[in-house]
């Protein structure tokens, strides 16, 4: 499989054995797959795996115990796996995982885990733009768009096929639920439930990601279930215990459970019930 190609530019082939420019500097202990290329200038360490057919443009450094997948492209001035900013890190031992066919733009920054053994992890197929942060302990699921200078505090949850928009703020341990989308500028300090809608200071649900959902072909018994569960959620003055009562007697799709199960899952900031 052929690395993702920059968007707007023609694919451009791997190189058919791993290439490292004479101007990187790779720790002889790391561990590089197969047709990955290292550019100039990039940084990787001793503790650090790389997958097949990954990409390091330019000015990439890599440290930490950081694992990172196959076909992933890593643009100029990233840096992954650097320490917890957390004041508790204490440099103990902690990991980076990222998957496969990522493409993380410009000073994007990935931060190792808080507490031992402890780790970041990012998915497949996500999409992280200019000067996106990941903090510790975060974790990103498969297929998520990450706007320029979105910027994720410690123990961050985002579900798969989630949009989180430009300069967007999210406070730490929020869990942001599957196809979710997060409009530019926002302020988001509680949980956003699945398929939802939000934007804003302080963040207001302004109804069902229709479009998201609508690209995802789901279909139109789903659709009409999840527009009576919004409406039981945010037009009827039910509160959220009353609402969740009400839910659980009526939602049949798998959609519907999950978004009932991420409503009933153990909460640090409480739900957007707004």
């Amino acid at each position: 499989m052929k690395p993702l190609p920059t968007p707007g530019t023609a694919p451009t082939p791997p190189p058919a054995r791993t290439a490292i420019h004479a101007l990187a500097v790779v720790h002889p202990n790391a561990k590089l797959g197969r047709a990955v290329e290292i550019g100039p200038f990039c940084i990787v360490g001793a503790n650090v795996s790389i997958g097949d057919g990954t990409r390091l443009i330019a000015n990439v450094i890599v440290n930490g115990h950081t694992t990172i997948g196959r076909h992933n492209e890593i643009h100029p001035f990233s840096v992954i796996g650097a320490a917890s900013q957390d004041k508790k890190y204490r440099g103990e031992v902690s990991y980076v995982r990222i998957g496969d066919r990522n493409v993380i733009r410009e000073y994007v920054t990935i931060n190792r885990g808080t507490g031992s053994g402890s780790e970041t992890v990012i998915g497949d197929d996500n999409l992280l733009l200019a000067y996106v942060h990941v903090a510790h302990n975060c974790r990103i699921g498969n297929r998520v768009v990450m706007s320029n200078c979105a910027q994720l505090a410690g123990h961050v949850l985002v579900g798969d096929n989630a949009t989180i928009g430009g300069l967007v703020g999210v406070h730490q341990f929020v869990r942001i639920g599957r196809m979710a989308m997060i409009g530019g500028m926002s302020r988001v300090v509680k949980d956003i439930p699945p398929f939802v809608l939000v934007e804003g200071n302080p963040t207001v649900i302004y109804g069902l990601n229709t479009v998201g959902l609508k690209r995802a072909n789901v279909p139109p018994e789903t659709m009409a279930e999840l527009k009576e569960a919004y409406r039981i959620l945010y037009r009827s003055n039910l509160s959220l215990t009353h609402a969740l009562d009400k839910l659980r007697t009526m939602v049949r799709t798998p959609e519907g459970r999950e978004l009932v199960a991420f409503l009933q899952e153990e909460t640090d900031r409480g739900i957007l019930k707004r």
